[in-house]
């Protein structure tokens, strides 16, 4: 891209970066696209963006050279990236004047290229149980949905999970709320999505558009309420979830697609005790754990379309249609 905007995609041939002392070269196979992808393509989400341009944050490939001083990888392994580099453990980079939002495919070069070099210290290995093309879904939707689940939410056994719609981050949380033995509630305005939800291990499917959902969650948990609700939705759409939320119930604010702005009433956030977390996908180490997690509880990333490189603008507007999943662009035999 040479400037904000989808009319300025295009496709570069440009020479295969070297790396550089403390680097590795990887082959990519696989990027996985995230909304926020499209946000940043379309309007720059007011990032410091350097151009030319290359977007995409989330990838799965081969490391096929190595700087000097590498050890963390050999030639040949499979590899994933980190969705902020240099957040290794710990709290987030940053202060309040300025909150951490160094990423790949932002402030750091994007990675919708046939070959990337970026520092060791940027990969992880990738799942062995997985495909380049599942394995390029982890570094953003999964981890999302691991951070505030798991990390932040320690999440257990016995607990009920509300996951709001049908899209990356969501079909993540419904498959780590199941493998950590926890009840999934999922929430969608598609019949057909609820059914497949339901197919991915959901015990409980509601119908936005044919009824009142917090309602619908009362009766399904006794007035109870919900332990855990992934907020995918964002704008005043997190008054719903504090509605649905048990006492001592867990949010984890991630979606923005009603707005950046967000509104609950104080009444029942303060009284239901109800503790609101905003993620911002997470760390290193985080991704790690999910990883272990994957080829140890056979979490399969559910991928709704693969696209070619060259047919990035369709996989955008399969985007904004709101994908099953992800949405994947294939960089084999490229």
């Amino acid at each position: 891209m040479s400037e904000i905007g989808r009319h300025a995609l295009e496709l570069r041939e440009v020479r295969i970066p070297e790396p550089l002392p403390g680097e590795v070269l990887v082959k990519v196979a696989a990027v996985s696209l995230n909304y926020r992808d499209k946000l940043v393509i379309e309007g720059g989400m007011g990032l410091p963006l350097e151009f030319p341009f290359t977007p995409g944050s989330d990838f799965a490939g081969t490391v096929v050279a190595l700087g000097e001083n590498v050890t963390r990888f050999v030639e040949g392994e499979r590899v994933i990236a980190t969705f902020a580099p240099g957040w290794i453990d710990g709290p987030p980079l940053g202060d309040a004047r300025t909150p951490p939002y160094r990423t790949l495919g932002g402030v750091h070069p994007g990675v919708l290229a046939e070959y990337v070099a970026f520092p060791q210290e940027w990969l992880v290995r990738a799942p062995e149980t997985l495909s380049d093309a599942e394995a390029s879904t982890l570094p953003c939707a999964g981890l999302t949905a691991w951070f505030g689940l798991v990390e932040k939410g320690r999440l257990h056994a016995g607990e009920t999970v509300l996951v709001e719609g049908t899209g990356g981050v969501a079909l993540f949380a419904l498959q780590i709320a199941k493998a950590h033995g926890a009840q999934a509630i999922v929430v969608s305005g598609s019949a057909d999505k609820l059914e497949r939800a339901k197919a991915l291990g959901a015990d409980h499917g509601i119908n936005r558009t044919t009824e009142d959902w917090v309602e619908a969650v009362y009766g399904l948990t006794g007035d109870y309420g919900v332990d855990h609700i992934v907020e995918l939705v964002g704008g005043p759409h997190l008054a719903k979830a504090v509605q649905a939320a048990a006492i001592n119930g867990k949010i984890y604010q991630i979606g923005v697609m009603e707005g950046f702005e967000i509104a609950a009433p104080v009444g029942p956030l303060m009284l239901k005790n109800v503790e609101v977390h905003g993620i911002g996908v997470g760390h290193r180490r985080a991704l790690e754990d999910l990883v272990a997690a994957t080829d140890r509880a056979g979490i399969k990333p559910v991928i709704d379309t693969r696209y070619p490189f060259s047919d990035l603008s369709a996989a955008l507007d399969h985007l904004d249609r709101g994908p099953f999943g992800k949405i994947v662009i294939d960089l084999e035999g490229q």
